[in-house]
């Protein structure tokens, strides 16, 4: 057989493979179960706070910009493989160009805009996300710790000014900056988990941390041990809890009520994966009631949040109020 009919042999393997090539891609496709609604997202879970949706802009628009910059990258290629393919041209090797400085100006300048726009919106979406609020609703300590999490509801539950213990011991690693923002008689209750824990409404694995619907919620997040990250998937954004010194926070208000799910995406240990938790948005006045409940059961106070941290540690971070 000659070498041409031997090639030709090759090839119809291949070209048989191909519908069941293309049928396998369509059926991975679309048998993801999304539906038309989920494919604006590109993934993202439906938003449910009034800061989440500017996370999801900034993810849509970076997929667009990457859509874009992958269709002219894709188009250049095709366009070279098929009018400079050496059956049309009969040539063997091509004219070669060398320093050519418009072209090499357009590769070097075309990267550094793509950069820099990125980064604008970038900073501009964190630097919203990030901000804080001088007087925010309400301030919950999330405590992570191997391997479940632990809610300190910094409230002042029974609405009297003079009960508070203010600043508690357990909450001294939150830097003064924070405390000084605690409710005026705030005695505090809280909640806490262990991998076993169940939410009792749901089954879900963990505890559940309540939030009120349409109001601020601010988030101090220390950790007892490792690094761990607070994640709750439906807000579309997480921060890294760090034990002994670095005190993260951020604010959001929850749009929707309903129970959703976190969990801590920072590899902490051998159970990491059991490190996960709920949140359950209700009404206000359904929240207030919670919190009545936590106290009518004994969980007054808070439990200690995190590592014992230096006093000049524990308020070095550059004031962000």
């Amino acid at each position: 057989m000659s070498p041409n009919g031997s090639d030709r042999s090759s090839r119809r393997p291949m070209r048989r493979k191909l519908p069941q090539v293309l049928t396998a891609g369509l059926i991975l496709a679309t048998a993801t179960g999304c539906t038309y609604k989920d494919f604006p997202r590109l993934g993202m879970p439906t938003p449910v706070t009034e800061e989440a949706p500017r996370i999801l802009s900034l993810w849509q628009g970076s997929w667009a910009a990457a859509l874009v910059t992958g269709v002219l990258v894709w188009g250049l290629i095709l366009w070279s493989v098929i009018f400079h393919r050496r059956s049309r041209t009969k040539v063997e090797v091509p004219p070669q160009t060398r320093y050519n400085m418009p072209i090499e100006a357009l590769y070097t300048v075309t990267p550094l805009i793509i950069v820099s726009v990125l980064f604008y919106f970038t900073a501009r979406d964190e630097s919203k996300l990030l901000a804080l609020s001088n007087k925010p609703a309400h301030t919950i300590s999330v405590v992570g710790y191997q391997w479940s999490w632990g809610f300190n509801y910094i409230e002042n539950v029974d609405g009297k000014a003079d009960t508070g213990t203010a600043p508690a011991k357990e909450l001294a690693v939150i830097p003064d900056k924070y405390q000084k923002q605690f409710p005026q008689g705030a005695e505090g209750v809280y909640d806490y988990g262990i991998p076993g824990t169940r939410n009792p409404q749901n089954g879900n694995p963990g505890p559940t941390l309540w939030l009120p619907k349409g109001e601020k919620v601010r988030f101090i997040l220390t950790s007892r041990d490792v690094i761990h990250s607070f994640w709750v998937v439906p807000f579309l954004f997480k921060q890294d809890v760090f034990p002994g010194h670095n005190v993260n926070v951020f604010e959001v208000t929850a749009t929707e009520e309903g129970t959703f799910k976190g969990k801590c995406a920072e590899l902490c240990g051998v159970d990491h994966s059991r490190m996960l938790f709920n949140v359950k948005v209700v009404s206000p006045e359904r929240y207030q009631q919670h919190l009545k409940e936590l106290a009518e059961k004994g969980q007054t106070g808070y439990i200690p949040a995190g590592m014992e941290i230096t006093d000049s540690a524990r308020n070095s971070e550059s004031n962000q109020l």
